[in-house]
């Protein structure tokens, strides 16, 4: 295997793993409990899931920040499935942006440093005029966090279904306009949408691509989504079992550790923990 990244020797451990909510073995089905149950069973991070709405209090979210400091478990969280900046109907638009701000808000409380959000449907406009309107609205909820002095940062992520806005381009292309604005890189759905190669090259590419469009830095703090994933021409069905898909994790992960790369992975797939595990140590693996 070649790349622009390929180092010599072992590589030194940058990679953090967890789980997308509460893992499934959880004794009990909190976020508090959760923190517990990640440094327990040998993980290192946690995305809390605010994906049917934001319905947490800041003194709870004050709390698991506290926990997760104390035990060492890096934070971060997912916005509402509902947000939908390009939506037709503005007030849509304008209950997304602060379904956004609203989420912000408690990651910084709770010490989260990312906040996950899809960017939202294509509808009825093109490609282009949904990058727009998703802009507009990205620059008012990041104009009203820079007032607030909050350092979260927003990260759109890359969609596996083909009318969802979020190709790499287009998220790469609003986070190289847009400060404040990073990417969640979800190979799974990347790979889900076009289609990929699905090798170690065409993983190294993307990476060189990220590189390229927003700077080294990019990929020193990259925040991953990672599944199984069933798709046809439309792009993603639903996700799968990493063992139960064609995604190349192996290949993927060695990409990663070739390049250097340092951040999260937050396992999304329906076995939650176990999978997050095996990718850890699959990892470790390859670094030592």
């Amino acid at each position: 295997m070649t790349s622009a990244f390929r180092t010599s020797g072992a590589a030194a451990k940058k990679l953090l793993f967890g789980t997308a909510g509460v893992p499934l073995s959880s004794p009990v089905s909190s976020t508090l409990a959760a923190i517990e149950h990640i440094r327990k069973i040998g993980l290192d991070s946690l995305e809390v899931e605010f994906v049917k709405g934001v319905k947490m209090g800041y003194d709870t979210a004050r709390e698991i920040g506290e926990k997760a400091a104390a035990l060492g478990i890096r934070l971060s969280v997912h916005a509402p499935y509902s947000v939908n900046l390009n939506s037709d109907d503005p007030g849509i638009r304008l209950a997304s942006q602060e379904r956004l701000t609203a989420s912000a808000r408690l990651a910084q409380a709770m010490g989260a440093k990312s906040l996950v959000f899809h960017g939202g449907y294509y509808g009825s406009v093109s490609p282009e005029r949904a990058a727009l309107n998703i802009k507009t609205s990205l620059e008012n909820v990041l104009s009203v966090l820079r007032s607030e002095r909050n350092p979260v940062a927003l990260r759109l992520e890359t969609m596996g279904k083909k009318s969802q806005f979020g190709t790499l381009d287009e998220v790469l292309t609003l986070c190289r306009e847009l400060n404040g604005l990073l990417p969640c890189l979800d190979f799974s759905h990347i790979h889900a949408r076009e289609a990929g190669e699905n090798s170690y090259r065409y993983f190294s590419k993307i990476l060189e691509k990220v590189e390229k469009k927003l700077g080294r830095s990019s990929l020193t703090n990259v925040h991953f989504h990672i599944s199984g994933v069933l798709y046809s021409e439309k792009g993603e069905i639903k996700h799968l079992d990493l063992i139960d898909s064609d995604f190349h994790f192996d290949d993927w992960l060695e990409a990663l550790k070739d390049a250097e790369v340092a951040g999260t992975v937050i396992c999304e797939s329906p076995n939650l923990e176990a999978d997050a595990l095996m990718l850890k140590k699959l990892y470790d693996s390859f670094i030592q």
